[in-house]
């Protein structure tokens, strides 16, 4: 009896640590965002300016660093500050760099407190060619971005040339190895099946603002998005003529899942013969469903068919 006791216990964590592996055999760790958002420590200009040199390939640092927390980061960046603020940053620091008669660089490094909102506001806009610095790094344009552990890291140049481009890479680099450890990647991707996923979509916030950006639900918020709920969108091909676009939004508890439900399908949806399933005016299928603290919904499906079987794909995972 001890015997198969401990059998039966190797296999189910065998089983748990399968669960964890997400994107090319990556781990993490079980742990949702609130679980996370309550260890972290808070971390100083000082600290952040450590992360970054002085100087590079012949570009000196300039004047003081600039520093600005959420009230204040509308001061350096207007429109784009309030997606900053989704993700809950904490500081940021920005360091102009200069040489003479070349265009300049500078470094934006943002404390977003955690690893999974530093990779949030990464997936915001992760155009560009990839580029093995930090983790997930790209660059377009003269403009480098990547994420490692709880930092999001932006390095740019006024204007591109091949020079300008090796040293934001160089600069990109020499910031990545100052950030000693890597970030684990949010939980909630494991709940997004493998099969067609466009890994290059896959998108990880907190609210309607952002979740509209990269795909329109609702001016309202329908879904009843916020600080407190996670949510990851991403694209799957499918057998017909649009992207699909899997959603999955975990709530707080059960009855807020539940109650968001309600109140998308009655507003989004509100002519669906089948509670949570209608077929829009452009023929493809909206399907959602909420189990737990999960919601899962499917726009742009080519048949209700292929739509629940996605969104029973993501409930098997739970």
């Amino acid at each position: 009896m001890l015997f198969n006791l401990r059998r039966k216990l190797f296999s189910l964590i065998f089983i748990l640590n399968l669960a964890f592996v997400f994107l090319g055999g990556m781990m993490t760790e079980s742990r949702d965002y609130l679980s996370e958002k309550s260890k972290i420590k808070p971390l100083t200009a000082a600290d952040l300016k450590k992360l970054v040199p002085e100087n590079i390939s012949g570009w000196k640092a300039v004047s003081e660093d600039q520093v600005f927390d959420p009230e204040t980061i509308f001061n350096y960046i207007n429109g784009a500050g309030e997606v900053y603020r989704s993700y809950n940053f904490r500081l940021l620091i920005a360091r102009r760099f200069q040489k003479p008669e070349k265009p300049d660089l500078v470094v934006d490094l943002f404390d977003m407190g955690t690893s999974y909102e530093a990779f949030g506001v990464f997936t915001h806009d992760r155009e560009g060619e990839n580029v093995e610095i930090g983790q997930m790094g790209v660059y377009k344009g003269g403009l480098l971005s990547f994420w490692k552990n709880r930092f999001f890291v932006s390095v740019y140049a006024e204007d591109e040339t091949q020079e300008t481009k090796e040293a934001v890479l160089e600069l990109g680099r020499q910031i990545a190895l100052r950030i000693e450890t890597e970030g684990r990647l949010p939980d909630l991707l494991h709940f997004l099946p493998e099969a067609r996923l466009d890994r290059e979509t896959v998108c990880y916030f907190h609210t309607h603002h952002i979740l509209n950006y990269h795909f329109f639900i609702s001016d309202e918020n329908i879904l009843q998005l916020g600080p407190e709920t996670e949510a990851v969108l991403a694209q799957y091909k499918d057998s017909g003529r649009l992207p699909v676009f899997l959603l999955v939004v975990r709530y707080a508890d059960e009855n807020q899942a539940l109650y968001a439900w309600n109140v998308f399908c009655k507003n989004y949806m509100p002519d669906a013969r089948i509670p949570g399933e209608i077929k829009v005016e452009d023929g493809t299928w909206t399907v959602a469903k909420t189990r737990g603290r999960l919601l899962v919904a499917v726009f742009q499906a080519s048949t209700d068919l292929e739509a629940r079987s996605l969104i029973d794909n993501v409930l098997l995972e739970k």
